[in-house]
C-alpha cells in the first residue's frame, strides 16, 4: 500500500526539510526547464505551449523509467521510490525554515538581511520594504506556499498517486520559473501560468478551509477567518492566492495584501482584512502553528484516503506501466 511509504516520506519532510547540499529532483527539474527554455524560447504563446509540452513530456518519460525500474525491483524498491518521491514533493519543513530566516533577521534588527532573505522567496522587489511590509510579505508567502507546497501535492497524491504528485510539481515549478507578467514571459509563460491556476483551483480553496478549521483547533479566530475568507478571498488578481491569504489574515486578525512593486511596476493589490491591524512580531509564530496544523490535518486525510482506496503500491506507482 502507498499509505505507509507516504507516512514515512511525510515525516522525513517534517524532520529533514530540504538540506541545500542534498540532491533534489526539483533542482534537476529546474535544470530541465532551463534547458527547454533555451531551446524553445520565443516571445509567443505557441512557443510557451510547445515548451510546456516538452518539459511535461520529458518528465513523463523519466517517470516511466523510474517506475518501471521500481516495479521490476519488487516491493522494497517500490516502497523506497514512493517514500523518496513523497519526501521530495513536500515542503512543510523547508517553508518554515526559509521563512524563519526572514523573521529572525527582523527580530535581530537586520532589515537588509531580512529583505535579502525575503527576495529568495517572493517575486516582488524587496530592496526598499520597511519592516512591516517585510513581515506582511512573509505571512503571505507562508499562506500561499502552504497551498502550493503542502496541500496541493498531497491532494494530487491522493487523487492520482505518485504520477499526480510529480506532474503537479512539474507544473508548479514551471509557473515559478516562467509564469510572470513581465516583458520576457508575458506571452511565453502564459500557458505555464494558466495550467498552474487550473491545478491550484481546488487545493487553494481546500487550504483556506483547512486554515479556518485548524484555527479553531489552535484557539485562533476561526469565525473571523471564515468572514475574511468570504469577504476578501476572491479579491486578488490571482484566482487562487487570495483564498489561503484571506483565511490566514482572518485567523490572525491581521491586514495583508496592498500595493507592491513587481519587475519595476507598481501593482495595486487590494488589502485583505482591511479592518485588521498590520502584522506584529508574534503573528509569525501563529502562522507557523497554522502551517504545521494544516499540514498534519491534510496528511491525516491523505493517509486514510490512501488506506481506504485499497490500491496496491504497484498500481499507484505504475500508472504508466
Amino acid at each position: 500500500m502507498l499509505a505507509w511509504p507516504f507516512l514515512l516520506g511525510y515525516f522525513m519532510d517534517l524532520v529533514l526539510g530540504d538540506p541545500p547540499d542534498w540532491p533534489h529532483p526539483v533542482r534537476a527539474l529546474g535544470w530541465l526547464i532551463s534547458f527547454w527554455e533555451r531551446q524553445l524560447y520565443r516571445p509567443r504563446v505557441i512557443a510557451g505551449l510547445v515548451f510546456w509540452l516538452a518539459v511535461a513530456g520529458s518528465t513523463i518519460m523519466l517517470l516511466f523509467l523510474v517506475l518501471e525500474v521500481a516495479h521490476r525491483g519488487g516491493p522494497w524498491v517500490q516502497g523506497a521510490v514512493a517514500t523518496y518521491l513523497v519526501y521530495a514533493g513536500l515542503a512543510t519543513r523547508s517553508l518554515h525554515l526559509e521563512s524563519q530566516k526572514v523573521e529572525a533577521a527582523l527580530a535581530g534588527k537586520d532589515l537588509e538581511e531580512a529583505r535579502r532573505q525575503l527576495s529568495c522567496l517572493v517575486s516582488r522587489e524587496t530592496g526598499n520594504l520597511p519592516p512591516g511590509e517585510v513581515r506582511r510579505a512573509i505571512l503571505e508567502t507562508v499562506a500561499e506556499n502552504l497551498s502550493d507546497g503542502v496541500v496541493a501535492p498531497l491532494f494530487y497524491l491522493l487523487m492520482a498517486g505518485l504520477p499526480g504528485l510529480v506532474l503537479y510539481k512539474v507544473a508548479n515549478t514551471m509557473d515559478s520559473m516562467v509564469g510572470y507578467q513581465n516583458e520576457r514571459y508575458q506571452n511565453f509563460g502564459k500557458v505555464a501560468a494558466r495550467v498552474d491556476d487550473v491545478l491550484n483551483f481546488v487545493p487553494a480553496r481546500l487550504t483556506a478551509g483547512l486554515i479556518c478549521l485548524t484555527a479553531g483547533l489552535l484557539g485562533l479566530d476561526r469565525h473571523r477567518a471564515w468572514e475574511t475568507l468570504r469577504e476578501d478571498g476572491h479579491k486578488t488578481p490571482s484566482p487562487n492566492a487570495g483564498w489561503p491569504e484571506a483565511a490566514l489574515a482572518g485567523a490572525l486578525k491581521v491586514r495583508l495584501g496592498g500595493p507592491g512593486v513587481y519587475f519595476g511596476r507598481l501593482v495595486n493589490k487590494p488589502f485583505i482584512g482591511k479592518s485588521h491591524p498590520a502584522p506584529g512580531p508574534h503573528h509569525y509564530s501563529q502562522a507557523v502553528a497554522l502551517l504545521y496544523g494544516v499540514s498534519l490535518l491534510m496528511a491525516v486525510i491523505t493517509f486514510f484516503g490512501l488506506l481506504l482506496s485499497g490500491a496496491g503500491l504497484g498500481g499507484l506507482l505504475g500508472v504508466f506501466i
